[in-house]
This record gives structure tokens, C-alpha cells and sequence, in this order.
């Protein structure tokens, strides 16, 4: 299942910093961000319920995130 997400995410670096919590949260899924998207996309494609913790993971990093419909 692909969920997307809207996300405050601007930069690489930013990304690189994120990278190895989303990994420990979703190690069986294929993600990224869309930083050139004017939402700055996240896309992960998983069947994983720990999704879910994505939002609360970018919130305590400081970033806006909630999911698009």
C-alpha cells in the first residue's frame, strides 16, 4: 500500500538526518521525498503499520507532516 504524506522536509541534509529513523521504523519499505513537489512529498510504499508512527516521528524532528487522501 502507497500512503503519501505532506511534509515541512525542505532539504537533503534534512532528509539524510531522517533517514535512519524511518529505516528502523519501516525496514521493509521502499520510501522517499518528492523535495522538488511543492507539498515536499513523502511516499512509502508498505504494508508496515508503523506508518502510522511516520507523523510522530516528524513532529519530534521539528517538521510538518500529515498524510493526503
Amino acid at each position: 500500500m502507497i500512503r503519501i504524506f505532506k511534509t515541512s522536509v525542505k532539504t537533503k541534509r534534512q532528509v539524510k538526518t531522517l533517514k535512519p529513523h524511518i529505516n528502523r521504523i519501516l525496514p521493509n519499505s521502499k520510501w522517499n521525498f518528492d523535495l522538488d513537489d511543492c507539498d515536499r512529498i513523502l511516499r512509502i510504499d508498505s504494508d508496515d503499520s508503523g506508518v502510522l508512527r511516520i507523523t510522530e516521528l516528524l513532529m519530534v524532528h521539528k517538521f510538518h507532516c500529515e498524510e493526503l487522501e
